[in-house]
């Protein structure tokens, strides 16, 4: 395969990972940069291109499990809590936290997932996407509780987990962020930045690596010999960059919170507006 297409694939797997769990959307990041400039529908056909920004996904959730990796540990009964300092946990996480926040959005994706596929992977419902999103993060952050109810995630209440995971729905609209959505709503129904950030992405290990196992499955005719450097080329390098992308971010989200993401969303989607119409 040519070496230009691998290096797109890692420039496009370097997109994926950085913007992945960051609160700018990594798909839109992904169809505006391939559609304005790497263009990989002109040397894959459209179904092999699709395929590739799952593959990339999966690349973005292992370097999540990497990072999560004894919490989810605990999560599935296979290591005993951490203790903190000053004692015990209380409240501690559950796995069934987690599933009350999957539910309402598993359920809407499942239900309307050829919709989505059909209308809203474009450039501008993208751009779209991205200001709305934006909109809701400088809300969370003007409008957060003065006192959070949950300092870390093992304080997140079941209330709270399912309300969670109605923001989530909102990331069914590409460009919007998972992660925008759901630490913003978690924002707002009484979470720190740092426990809404670390509860969205335990919360997308599962919901990701479902919805790109099962595209995966259905498009499994695609991973021929030709594709396949690409495919690994784009994984490893959103596994890497996906990497350093979620613990820089858990490093300073408690510190400057949402607004200059919310500020970049708004300024990238007028740039490419004037740019591309």
């Amino acid at each position: 395969m040519d070496f230009i297409i691998i290096l797109k694939a890692i420039l496009l797997g370097l997109v994926g990972g950085l913007t992945e769990f960051a609160p700018v959307s990594s798909t839109g990041h992904m169809i505006i940069v391939d559609d304005m400039w790497l263009q990989s529908e002109q040397f894959l056909t459209k179904y092999v291109a699709n395929t590739f920004k799952v593959v990339i996904q999966l690349g973005s959730v292992l370097a999540a499990v990497v990072v999560f990796k004894d919490r989810f540990k605990e999560l599935l009964g296979l290591g005993g809590p951490q203790p903190v300092r000053g004692g015990s946990r209380k409240n501690q996480l559950k796995l069934s936290h987690v599933i009350v926040g999957l539910i309402p959005a598993a359920v809407l994706g499942l239900l309307f997932e050829d919709y989505i596929d059909e209308h809203l992977f474009s450039t501008f419902t993208v751009l779209w996407a991205l200001v709305a999103g934006a909109i809701l993060m400088i809300l969370a952050d003007l409008f957060r509780p003065s006192q959070p109810s949950a300092q870390t995630v093992d304080q997140i209440t079941y209330r709270q987990a399912a309300l969670v995971g109605l923001f989530q729905c909102l990331a069914l609209w590409p460009g919007f962020s998972r992660s925008g959505a759901t630490i913003s709503g978690g924002i707002l129904v009484g979470m720190s930045h740092r426990a809404a950030a670390d509860f969205t992405f335990i919360m997308a290990v599962p919901i990701m690596a479902g919805a790109s196992t099962l595209s995966l499955l259905k498009n499994l005719e695609y991973f021929t010999p030709a594709a396949l450097p690409f495919f690994i080329a784009g994984f490893i390098s959103a596994f890497i960059f996906a990497l350093l992308s979620i613990r820089f971010f858990l490093k300073i989200i408690n510190r400057i919170k949402l607004i200059p993401f919310a500020l970049y969303r708004i300024a990238l989607a007028l740039i490419i507006y004037t740019l591309y119409f």
